[in-house]
């Protein structure tokens, strides 16, 4: 979705990455106190003010997942920024955004399963994580962000099979 100029500032900045492992698999975490079945997302979370895109994720991966940066190397991106509108059930009322602006970045991730720590940044984000396919991703998130989890399913979907 492209918004026309001005309309933007309504949306928080945020990036989001797709974790594969080396079976072609992506990471998805059950969010805490959200309730089954759409609780399964990609790690993605704000851009700080002046924070490059790129730096951002890789900082929510290792916030979210407790993964170290150098088990992570770059595979892809998203060129473009990535909407959803929050519908209002959902939205916090201290918050005036519309939703999000999200970069999307694709990674490898080259540690073990043990090296994944959900604590490690308090509160935790997710209290689950588990290996699925990006089709399967489109089906456990929440249904005003699929219609972006099936953009990513389209833009990644080459690096399932790499």
């Amino acid at each position: 979705m492209t918004l026309p100029t001005g309309e933007d500032d309504a949306y928080r900045p945020a990036a989001g990455v797709c974790l594969f492992n080396g079976d072609g698999k992506v990471w998805l975490g059950r969010r805490a106190n959200t309730p089954a079945p759409y609780c399964w997302q990609f790690p993605q979370g704000g851009i700080d003010a002046g924070e490059d895109p790129l730096y951002a994720a890789i900082r929510e991966v290792h916030e979210e997942t407790g993964a170290h940066v150098n088990l992570l190397s770059p595979l892809a991106q998203v060129q473009d920024w990535l909407y959803y509108d929050i519908p209002g059930g959902h939205r916090r009322k201290e918050r005036l955004w519309h939703g999000q602006k999200q970069r999307w970045f694709a990674f490898r991730y080259h540690g073990g399963e043990d090296d994944f720590n959900l604590k490690y940044h308090m509160p935790a984000e997710f209290t689950q994580w588990r290996w699925a396919s990006l089709s399967e991703a489109c089906d456990l998130i929440v249904p005003f962000k699929r219609d972006l989890y099936a953009r990513l399913a389209q833009d990644f979907a080459h690096l399932e099979n790499v």
